[in-house]
């Protein structure tokens, strides 16, 4: 299961109005080869079902993962922050053993 934060529940909140999306939208997260420590976290908003997706709802915010990112988001929290060091969502995962320093990426 993928946790929401309140603080990115509201801002998914806000960037859908703002966007304009669907109001069948949810929030897309993935895995992808990449990063400097080998994977990379992938956000989007989507509308569109693919064969194989799961999905999550928390905090009232619809999740939707690939089967095979699944394997590596088990139990993951997004959250947003607008702290100092910048904004934007953080995916607090239990399964990375290293991050790099930006949070973008990671190893398992």
């Amino acid at each position: 299961m993928i946790k929401v934060s309140e603080s990115a529940k509201m801002q998914v909140a806000k960037l859908m109005a703002d966007e304009n999306h669907p109001a069948n939208s949810f929030v897309r997260v993935g895995v992808e080869g990449g990063g400097c420590s080998g994977l990379m976290y992938q956000l989007k908003f989507d509308h569109e079902m693919q064969e194989g997706d799961q999905v999550f709802e928390d905090n009232g915010v619809k999740v939707v993962v690939d089967r095979k990112s699944f394997l590596y988001l088990i139990g993951t929290e997004l959250e947003y922050t607008g702290g100092l060091n910048g904004k934007g969502f953080v995916f607090n995962n239990p399964n990375a053993s290293r991050t790099c320093g930006c949070g973008e990426s990671f190893s398992i």
